[in-house]
């Protein structure tokens, strides 16, 4: 297992490949693939040409590439043409009606949406914990939900010493997470505030500014709603643990832009916080940030543009045995969508899957 991961994070740096490689986005004018646009230039994939693609009302628009513009075209039934990837961020209805017809064009799609996540024939992938499973999709690759990323690569990490039993978390997620129209929202909410007049909320069921909302999303079974029990199955379906007790509770706060997650594990054998550490810094893409006497802890405005699940408060959770508490915080727009996308391609072309 140690072998497998070292082989594994060979493979999560930028693709060093001779060949080029026509890449598409889907949704190139949101927020999440603007961030596809920005990865692709600063991780130097090995593009022949990027395509970018919307809907009608964003034909011709110009969107900043590697120093020049790109025209966005329309996306359409022919859209995918000479296309070798396409990196969807589009939704999922988009993604419903258009990834199976760029696969059938002879594309790869990563999709960003939660279209086809628990689809038995398509792969849910995080590199730094199941890459292997890219090798068996029929055409597409699923990409998970904001907060399952970080929270499968930080329980895959202590799974992999002690073994996991239980996860209980709540996520502080950020304003991005909901897109751009909510972002802009915040802040005029919040200078109204600061400017005595009453805020007003168009975009989210309540105001965000100065305060939480614990909800937002589609209600789902139970008292649940649809982005817990998004979270609870993707998880499952990452970590290949479909029996795996979880329990989540979504939390919208007014910040831009990362996710936190306050995550309580319990383990199968018992670990120390010590050795939480060490597992941690021993595995891809997570930075440890812990020394809470120093006030060192993660938090959204340190992670907000960097690659790294931040992890830090860890510590022993005596009410349950064998039990670990901990808080990540993640980019939502990077790691959590973006950057993992095409870390995924990335190894799709490392793997000749591509």
């Amino acid at each position: 297992m140690v072998a497998t991961r070292a082989s594994r994070v060979s493979k999560l740096g930028a693709v060093n490949s001779s060949r080029r490689f026509n890449v598409a986005v889907v949704g190139a004018t949101g927020v999440v693939g603007q961030e596809m646009l920005k990865v692709l230039h600063q991780r130097h994939f090995p593009a022949a040409e990027v395509r970018p693609l919307a809907s009608q009302r964003s034909r011709g628009k110009k969107l900043a590439y590697n120093g020049s513009e790109l025209e966005v075209r329309v996306l359409d039934q022919d859209a995918f043409d000479g296309i070798d990837i396409a990196l969807f961020s589009a939704g999922a209805g988009v993604s419903r009606e258009f990834a199976p017809v760029a696969a059938e064009a002879g594309a790869l799609v990563v999709d960003n949406s939660s279209a086809w996540r628990l689809a038995e024939n398509v792969p849910l992938v995080v590199p730094e914990v199941n890459a292997e499973t890219i090798r068996d999709n029929e055409g597409i690759i699923a990409n998970p939900n904001c907060c399952a990323i970080p929270l499968a690569m930080v329980v895959d990490a202590i799974r992999r010493r002690v073994g996991i039993r239980r996860v209980v978390v709540a996520t502080y997620q950020s304003a991005s997470g909901a897109g751009r129209r909510l972002v802009d929202e915040l802040h005029e909410q919040t200078r109204a505030i600061a400017g005595g007049q009453e805020p007003s909320a168009t975009v989210y069921p309540h105001q965000l500014a100065y305060n939480v909302v614990p909800g937002g999303w589609k209600p789902a079974a139970d008292g649940y709603n649809e982005e817990e029990a998004k979270i609870v199955a993707e998880t499952r379906k990452i970590l290949g643990q479909p029996d795996l007790k979880i329990a989540v509770t979504c939390v919208r706060v007014p910040v831009p832009i990362s996710h936190g997650e306050a995550v309580f594990l319990e383990t199968d054998r018992p670990i120390t916080p010590e050795e939480a550490r060490e597992a941690f810094a021993g595995a891809a893409g997570i930075a440890v940030q812990d020394d809470y006497a120093n006030q060192v802890y993660p938090t959204p405005a340190g992670a907000a543009g960097r690659d790294e699940v931040f992890v830090g408060r860890i510590r022993q959770d005596a009410s349950v045995e064998h039990g670990l508490a901990l808080w990540l915080v993640s980019d939502n727009l990077r790691k959590g969508a973006a950057l993992n996308a095409v870390q995924v391609a990335e190894c799709a072309i490392e793997m000749g899957v591509i």
